[in-house]
């Protein structure tokens, strides 16, 4: 997508997708309001992004001409509105005044998002992806994560679920902000659980099993979200003091709007993760393509590159992406497969650095660890994989939570 100056293209929309393969016999999801409001506002939504030295007076003397079809305001450093069916002659007057920096499409997000059928385990198990990447073996120590933050960036977390609920400490809707955070996909609590599904006596454990859990609900029930949504989620963490967010999207277009969101957590200190995309070898998509992300691509139980997985030179580590079982939204449980499943194993791993003294990665001499940090120490002690050394396909390799920890 083009961003908007001027007399550019103000038309156009992009595809953001959740990254988890789909099996081809399991049926679509069903019709839903959701899903009808989204298709109805499809590239008729506009992001509205002010120069940085608009005062908040000349800001809303601006948006007083379009009030009537301000949906929202994204507060905070991003400092833009965005805005419904606005008219040509609006768009004009709005991209030619003095003020406004850029016009942007604010972009829906679509998936066909369904969960493949799995028995309920009698007790808990311990996933194949946690084993392979030795999160088990951290524990033991005493490093469970607790109590560092995590927020997952997705369809919501199930607030009732056995094997998340007593770590989930809060969260926002930031599609309807009156509504609850909760999970009605199934997608956010799946990886929810393998980042921090708790260490009892029921269902899965997670990477990080007494992380503190926060439900950042950006994408509807069907699975669908505005970037505009997305963008307001990050900010949400930023202002909430996140230490790591989890976002297991993606999208082919590079927004600046969102690029920017992701730079202002990564300068508050977030390590973001995020899954490189199912493109089946294709590029990595954003979020994971930024530099400041650390880009997470699929790997099976024989260790190999998932087929699916996309790849590329933004690649920066790989984990656990196929055939993981993991809750689900209610109490349920579920298998599914996909970058999306492998991101969530780096933020795990990510939780656990977090929780340990920075040593000799102390880079700036500061006590603690910042995200450069992080990925330095995850990428230095991850299992090579592939050909000797970095590769496009799996990084630096294959995750390992334990030796990061050591």
């Amino acid at each position: 997508m083009r961003i908007l100056k001027k007399t550019q293209s103000m038309f156009g929309v992009l595809a953001l997708s959740f990254n988890f393969m789909i099996p081809a016999s399991l049926p679509a999801l069903d019709f839903n309001a959701d899903a009808f409001d989204e298709i109805r506002e499809m590239g008729k939504r506009k992001i509205i992004v002010f120069k940085e030295n608009t005062t908040a007076e000349e800001r809303e003397k601006i948006s007083a001409l379009i009030l009537a079809k301000r949906i929202k305001k994204l507060e905070g450093i991003v400092n833009a509105d965005v805005a419904l069916n606005l008219n040509p002659k609006e768009l004009a007057a709005l991209a030619l005044n003095p003020k406004v920096a850029r016009i942007e499409d604010d972009a829906i997000a679509t998936i066909s998002a369904v969960k493949s059928k799995a028995a309920i385990k009698a007790s808990q198990i311990i996933p194949w992806g946690i084993d392979r990447i030795d999160a088990e073996k951290v524990w033991p120590a005493g490093n469970s994560a607790n109590p560092v933050k995590v927020g997952i960036v997705d369809t919501g977390i199930s607030s009732s679920h056995p094997d998340l609920k007593t770590n989930i400490k809060g969260g926002i809707n930031t599609i309807r902000p009156w509504k609850s955070w909760n999970d009605d996909n199934g997608h956010g609590s799946h990886v929810a659980g393998i980042v921090a599904a708790l260490n009892n006596t029921v269902g899965v454990v997670g990477a990080a099993p007494q992380a503190d859990l926060y439900s950042i609900k950006v994408l509807s029930a069907n699975g669908s979200g505005w970037f505009s949504d997305i963008i307001e989620g990050i900010d949400w963490a930023v202002a909430n003091k996140m230490q790591v967010i989890n976002m297991s999207l993606g999208s082919s277009s590079d927004v600046q709007s969102f690029h920017d969101a992701i730079k202002r957590a990564k300068n508050a200190g977030i390590v973001i993760v995020a899954a490189a995309g199912n493109d089946y070898g294709g590029k990595v998509n954003y979020p994971a393509a930024y530099p400041e992300v650390i880009a997470v691509s699929a790997t099976d139980q024989a260790n190999a590159f998932a087929d699916y997985s996309s790849k590329g030179p933004e690649v920066d580590l790989s984990a656990p992406g196929s055939s993981i079982y993991s809750t689900y939204k209610g109490s349920g449980y579920a298998t599914l497969s996909g970058t999306s499943m492998a991101s969530p194993h780096v933020a795990g791993a990510a939780l656990l650095v977090l929780n340990t003294a920075p040593s000799s990665y102390d880079i700036d001499g500061d006590g603690k660890w910042d995200p450069d940090e992080v990925k330095q120490k995850l990428q230095d002690t991850a299992t090579d994989l592939g050909s000797s050394g970095y590769d496009s396909s799996f990084g630096s390799g294959l995750v390992n939570a334990y030796a990061a920890t050591q």
